[in-house]
């Protein structure tokens, strides 16, 4: 109980990429609206039946429209955040990808996302 609040412990998981095309990284520029700003690597939760190298190349083509191929598996990521009476913990898993085009398009994307490469 959280402030005379109970509150709901959530496990999430999420799979994401890494991508690299010529010594350059996939970057994507999230607003949502207007309460989160920032560059982000390509991620997304797991659906049922996927796994979580499925779960990477998904996302990584539904958010920037690239076509990526796996490396090797990086390693994860947890973290913490609240959403109304719950509390959610995130793990991520990271995925080093790499892509024959550096030519991306916005798809399909749930987001207000920019792309770019560092």
């Amino acid at each position: 109980m959280i402030g005379g609040v109970k509150r709901i412990m959530i496990e999430a998981t999420s799979c994401g990429g890494v991508v690299i095309f010529r010594r350059k990284i996939l970057l994507l520029y999230k607003n949502i609206k207007n309460k989160y700003e920032g560059w982000v690597l390509p991620k997304g939760t797991v659906e049922a039946g996927e796994t979580h190298e499925e779960t990477a190349l998904r996302e990584v083509l539904e958010e920037s429209g690239s076509k990526a191929y796996i490396v090797d598996y990086i390693g994860r990521s947890e973290y913490s955040f609240t959403v109304p009476e719950d509390v959610v913990e995130k793990e991520v898993h990271w995925y080093l990808m790499g892509t024959d085009s550096y030519y991306l398009s916005l798809i399909h994307i749930s987001e207000p996302t920019r792309l770019g490469m560092i």
